[in-house]
């Protein structure tokens, strides 16, 4: 940290204790008044992000010797295999997003590529669909375009009853450590829009502001008190306020969840995907935690006599009490001594129990397809069926319910899809965030065509297409080249070599030449010289 920081922080500090700085403090975000979703939202958020990390409660159980003591939950993260899977089936590396204006594309196609965007958007939409939403923030840094992403515990709608977000905040936290003291920053950034207003050529815009407050707390659960934002080297070179004139779009693209927020029917917030369902995810994991323990705890175990049990009576001379007597293997869980009057081989007992296996296994099919039929996903998602090899056509037909609700998803991404698109090209658009003053693209954002490709091939029966896309190039109704790229993935140049080999290999010689064409392929001179003598010579 420099001298000159060093020295604004004292006189920051100074300023508040006499009281000429007034210091703004918030104990949760939540408490702002610019923020008007309710605090219990994200209690239901921060529930299930404990949830998607595996950070639940711990078993709590009594001893023999009335002990109440507690054991880590063996348990099966359910929220997260599910969130993975669905989010692996709704976007992938093989996605693209194309749109309707060639320069703008190829500069989007840079963006994506540097920002690794198409691997990043599959593993963050995991867990926008865990904890019901997220956002995308892209900014210009040092002339390029940047992506930065949140999720639902960092995305703080200014608006509430209603689905569409176009003010919000976005919170960033950094842990410090200040005279060996844990420190804790927040920074809070706030996107609005002004009142609207007419400059001198008579146009109307809105104004969008974009507001930088930075908070510090020695208490992780608090936000603590607002400082200036060069408290951090990180955040030295924010400007407080920043706005932004003539945009028609916010520079933040928001998800959430598919469905209706049933805990607060004014939340814009989306539900998690599990939010209504932890029962089922308790009972999952209540039965995969006893068979775990179970099988732990069930191992053999041999009652016998003790006489049967070598004993050291005697060590370095002094005699050993009975009943501090050591026996030959003091580690052996198996052999278990026993007091007994009758020393024969009645005293000897198997104590071992059978591992319940196929009742747990039941019992955990029962709720696995319960959590299937909740979260809309067809039967087999989580389950083993033994129903064999499937045909294309029934795997389809098996994905069918999952599909639907992909589908259903599917639709609020490629909005926020065309938001992120949107946000970009407002940003390419204003030459006052780039060093030479100059606009990456002019062109009009309005008649933008947004056309996302997800990729819906794990779900199409190929040799059904296959089959419907041939009738179709039969009938003339299908280009040979879109049948050729369709089926086989291959480029428009690629397509048309393929089709001009096969036009090549499909032309018909002559016949002629078919004549004059020996079965070795050598040239028949002596057929050769005869058409060059003309029909006279051939008839002498």
């Amino acid at each position: 940290m420099s001298f000159m920081r060093k020295l604004k922080r004292l006189i920051h500090k100074g300023g508040v204790k006499l009281g000429l700085v007034q210091q703004k403090s918030l104990s949760s975000i939540t408490d702002d008044p610019r923020i008007k979703v309710p605090a219990e939202e994200y209690d239901r958020i921060r529930k299930a992000k404990n949830y998607y990390q595996d950070n639940l409660d711990p078993v709590e159980y009594w001893t023999l010797t009335n002990h109440k003591k507690k054991r880590p939950l063996n348990s099966v993260n359910v929220l997260k295999s599910a969130s993975q899977s669905l989010a692996s089936l709704m976007f992938n590396e093989k996605c693209s997003i194309k749109v309707s204006d060639e320069k703008l594309q190829t500069l989007l196609d840079q963006i994506f590529k540097n920002n690794n965007y198409y691997l990043d958007q599959e593993t963050h939409l995991e867990t926008w669909l865990a904890l019901g939403s997220g956002a995308i923030r892209p900014y210009v840094d040092n002339d390029e375009i940047k992506l930065s992403w949140a999720n639902a515990t960092e995305v703080y709608p200014l608006e509430a009853n209603t689905t569409k977000v176009d003010q919000i905040a976005i919170s960033r936290r950094l842990q410090k450590v200040e005279n060996n003291e844990a420190v804790y920053y927040t920074l809070l950034e706030f996107h609005q829009w002004g009142n609207w207003t007419t400059d001198e050529q008579g146009r109307k815009y809105r104004p969008y502001v974009i507001t930088n407050e930075l908070y510090r707390s020695s208490d992780p659960n608090t936000i603590g008190e607002q400082v200036p934002l060069d408290y951090v080297d990180e955040y030295a070179g924010l400007s407080p306020t920043t706005t932004i004139n003539y945009l028609e779009k916010p520079l933040f693209a928001f998800y959430r969840n598919a469905g209706a927020n049933n805990k607060n029917l004014v939340s814009p917030l989306g539900m998690g995907l599990c939010d209504n369902w932890f029962d089922t995810v308790d009972d999952i994991n209540m039965v995969h935690d006893s068979f775990e323990w179970e099988v732990k705890t069930g191992y053999r175990r041999v009652a016998i006599p003790r006489s049967w049990v070598r004993r050291q009576t005697n060590m370095n001379g002094q005699s050993i009490p009975e009943d501090q007597q050591y026996y030959w293997d003091p580690e052996d869980p198996v052999f278990v001594p026993v007091n007994t009057k009758i020393d024969d081989t009645s005293s000897f007992k198997d104590l071992s129990i059978n591992i319940r296996n196929e009742q747990y296994e039941g019992a955990m099919d029962f709720f696995l397809r319960e959590l299937e039929n909740d979260l809309r996903l067809s039967p087999g998602t989580f389950t083993v069926t033994p129903s064999g090899v499937q045909t294309a056509t029934e795997v389809v037909t098996n994905n069918s319910k999952t599909y639907q609700t992909r589908s259903s998803y599917l639709t609020m991404l490629e909005k926020t899809i065309d938001q992120l698109v949107y946000a970009i090209a407002e940003l390419l658009q204003n030459g006052d965030l780039w060093s030479d003053g100059k606009a990456r693209w002019n062109g009009d954002i309005d008649s933008l065509v947004i056309t996302p490709d997800f990729n819906d091939g794990v779900f199409v029966d190929q040799e059904a297409q296959r089959s419907a896309d041939l009738q179709a190039v039969q009938a003339s109704v299908m280009p040979k080249i879109q049948f050729i790229m369709r089926n086989y993935n291959l480029s428009e140049e690629e397509a048309q070599k393929w089709l001009q080999q096969i036009q090549d290999e499909q032309s018909p010689t002559p016949p002629d030449q078919e004549m004059d064409m020996l079965p070795g392929g050598e040239v028949n001179n002596e057929r050769q010289g005869q058409d060059k003598q003309g029909p006279d010579a051939a008839e002498s």
